[in-house]
């Protein structure tokens, strides 16, 4: 079992996310490309460097808006991302964070602000994208389904916050355009990323959320700041390490809509240590720490569910559909079982094994996209195999395999279909002989 654990001893940040997870591996060309599918490239530049903090080396990441480096004043980009300033807003409860991590995507209802930049106040007229706009942004690109479910997770637990600490409905909750573009980019990005790692579960520790107060346009507020409270909701957290806000609104989202558990214990093997470098300057190394690792998982794998339905009038050819569907959202198997039901009429038994996590997902196609009227729900116990992929060359090319391992020793291996039928289709001879060819190699 592939595993990521966030080690959040000094907060998360969507910036410092997205260093993380380039500084694990993700390729930065490979970023730039998925986050070139939602055509936003015209508002920001990303700058990603090696940084550190305290004797910790890592990667850095920078999200530059480009009317702020066209601005006639000539705004240090230390300036803009080490976010020493402060937002002015009439009329809301709008924060003004002085963390060097915070996004700049706190909702508002006004149509301007006063930033002032070391010494410099500007006023910046800008349009105002709330949360339908954003849905349209991702939906309407060509980002993966998943990546595009991943990212309006995210958004929605800002959102929903949001909504909540402003006494508003998420659809009348508007997000400024640069915080914005900010969020978008770190929630787009961190969607991308985790996609890339194809992990088996994400693992958090305790989230430090830092203390002392945070200025706003009517005072101080306390740390965490009320939006990250609401997304932190459930969550175990640490406070006080430092006077200083260290998690951020879209640190905290990105972590609620993905972590499966949250931990102190590292009970699998590290493969893999990662920093992201945030901005500022404290007792503490400000930096995000992941671990990539493994784990024997020729145990129990955590609560699953069997959701089951009979269904006997719906057109069968719906059924490779809505099987595609359950398994783009996330569903761990997708089964269909020949029965009979009442008064001799043949039907089809659906079956969808799933988490906790993604269950509502999985009721809501069914109900949506089936004739289904009701469903049946039991808790199931899954053991496993650990598992890990590699290639073979054989005389046809490389092929992938998929190996499966128990106490440690290769027990079976069996190569990937898609890329056997590919390869037979190509060479314009039988899959069984492809078969054959990754067989006959020695993998011990």
């Amino acid at each position: 079992m592939k595993i990521l654990y966030y080690d959040c001893f000094c907060g998360i940040s969507g910036d410092m996310n997205l260093a993380a997870l380039i500084d694990l591996g993700v390729p930065k060309e490979y970023l730039m490309q998925e986050l070139s599918k939602i055509n936003l490239n015209s508002e920001y530049e990303i700058k990603i460097e090696r940084s550190g903090k305290l004797g910790i080396t890592g990667t850095r990441v920078d999200v530059i808006l480009k009317d702020k480096l066209n601005d006639k004043t000539h705004i240090s980009e230390q300036a803009l991302h080490e976010h020493n300033h402060e937002y002015t807003h009439e009329h809301n409860h709008e924060y003004s964070h002085q963390n060097s991590n915070e996004e700049k995507h706190h909702a508002e209802d006004n149509n301007s602000h006063k930033c002032s930049h070391e010494g410099h106040v500007h006023n910046h007229e800008h349009h105002h994208r709330n949360l339908k706009d954003i849905e349209e942004i991702i939906n309407s690109s060509d980002l993966s389904d998943k990546v595009k479910k991943l990212s309006l997770n995210m958004f929605m637990k800002v959102a929903e916050a949001e909504a909540r600490v402003h006494g508003k409905t998420l659809y009348e909750v508007h997000f400024h355009e640069v915080g914005a573009i900010d969020s978008i980019v770190d929630m787009v990005g961190a969607a991308i990323c985790l996609d890339y790692l194809k992990v088996d579960k994400i693992i958090a520790s305790p989230v430090q959320v830092g203390g002392g107060f945070v200025k706003c346009a009517h005072g101080l507020m306390p740390v965490p700041a009320p939006a990250t409270a609401e997304i932190l909701k459930n969550i175990p957290i640490n406070a006080g390490i430092v006077q200083f806000e260290t998690t951020t609104p879209t640190g905290a989202a990105i972590l609620a809509a993905n972590v499966e558990e949250f931990t102190q214990k590292v009970d699998f093997s590290i493969k893999k240590i990662a920093y992201g470098i945030g901005h500022r300057d404290l007792e503490i190394p400000n930096a995000l720490r992941v671990y990539l690792g493994e784990k024997e998982s020729s145990e129990k794998v955590g609560e699953q569910y069997i959701l089951e339905t009979n269904i006997d009038d719906m057109n069968p050819e719906i059924y490779g559909y809505v099987e595609e569907k359950l398994f783009e959202i996330g569903a761990l198997d997708v089964f269909k079982t020949p029965i009979f039901m009442k008064k001799g009429r043949p039907g089809i038994k659906l079956s969808v094994l799933t988490n906790e996590k993604v269950e509502k997902d999985v009721l809501e196609v069914i109900f949506e996209e089936t004739t289904s009227i009701g469903v049946r729900k039991y808790k199931v116990e899954k053991i496993m195999l650990s598992r890990e992929f590699s290639k073979v060359k054989t005389e046809y090319g490389d092929i992938t395999i998929k190996k499966s391992y128990y106490k440690g020793k290769l027990v079976k291996y069996k190569p990937e279909y898609e890329e056997c039928k590919t390869i037979a289709k190509e060479k314009n001879i039988s899959i069984d002989k492809v078969y054959k060819a990754v067989y006959k190699q020695d993998l011990n």
